[in-house]
């Protein structure tokens, strides 16, 4: 994959789940990229869409339309091997408890050369970049514990290194906060960070304000669909293929009959009460 290359990216993504009472459009439509070396934090309400992006975006799910792309490959038309393929060796994942990403009989050595292992490196290599990424989450000291024997805090740190070791194109993240502290979710992101300086692309669902903070870009989703996004400070709206805009909610408020009129402008777009 390029440097300049997105970690990956999703177009006019659409994810439709039957049910006994009818379909449920999960996605509608979302555009997103995922910039490479950078936080991404997506956020919204429940049933907003974030685990249906974070599946498909994990190579776990199948979008039932639009394009979806991790480190530059389509997932539309892949295998279920080249699937699975592409999972172990571009992609790591964390899931929100602690005790879910990992086995309770191996220590923290034992869980990066594994991990290693399973992405096709030796287990040297995979021992010598373990314990540099120990090293860099600050957990060098803790290598021979098992994880009965870590915090909640240094269980998600160890996670997050076994799911960045050999280098994924994607770090995937589901809530890695949301049973943790608040100082001990201050160590974590400040890992995160840590591991983007260093090139590591992570997209991570949030509800917690403090991780979202932390990101480089908020992606905010609202019934299935891009809201808004936040990029340096500044909220932007999104525009899709066809010209549609998502307005925020309080524009909405501006506009109960659902119309605007559009206005072009030297300095750009005006949208007016009709």
């Amino acid at each position: 994959m390029r440097r300049d290359a997105p970690a990956a990216r999703c177009e006019g993504l659409v994810r439709i789940y039957p049910s006994p009472s009818g379909e449920v459009h999960a996605l509608k439509g979302v555009d997103v990229v995922v910039p490479a070396g950078r936080l991404t934090a997506v956020t919204g309400p429940s049933g907003s869409g974030k685990s249906s992006l974070l599946r498909i975006l994990a190579a776990q799910d199948r979008p039932t339309a639009g394009v979806a792309e991790v480190a530059g490959t389509s997932l539309t038309g892949l295998s279920a091997r080249r699937l699975r393929a592409l999972r172990r060796r571009e992609i790591g994942y964390v899931f929100p408890r602690p005790g879910q990403n990992l086995l309770p009989h191996l220590t923290g050595t034992e869980h990066l050369v594994l991990a290693g292992r399973l992405r096709g490196m030796g287990r040297r290599e995979a021992a010598r970049q373990g314990a540099e990424l120990l090293d860099v989450l600050g957990l060098a000291d803790r290598a021979g514990h098992l994880p009965a024997e870590l915090s909640g805090g240094e269980q998600q740190r160890l996670a997050l290194a076994q799911a960045v070791l050999g280098r994924p194109a994607l770090v995937v993240a589901d809530e890695p906060t949301s049973e943790l502290d608040s100082a001990t979710t201050g160590q974590l992101l400040a890992a995160v960070a840590e591991l983007t300086r260093d090139g590591t692309s992570v997209v991570m669902a949030t509800h917690d304000p403090q991780a979202a903070a932390a990101a480089d870009r908020v992606v905010h989703l609202r019934s299935g669909a891009v809201a808004h996004e936040e990029v340096a400070g500044r909220r932007l709206a999104v525009v899709d293929g066809e010209g549609r805009v998502q307005l925020p909610e309080e524009a909405m408020a501006r506009f109960p009959g659902r119309r605007v009129a559009v206005e072009l402008t030297a300095d750009g777009v005006l949208l007016r009460e009709p």
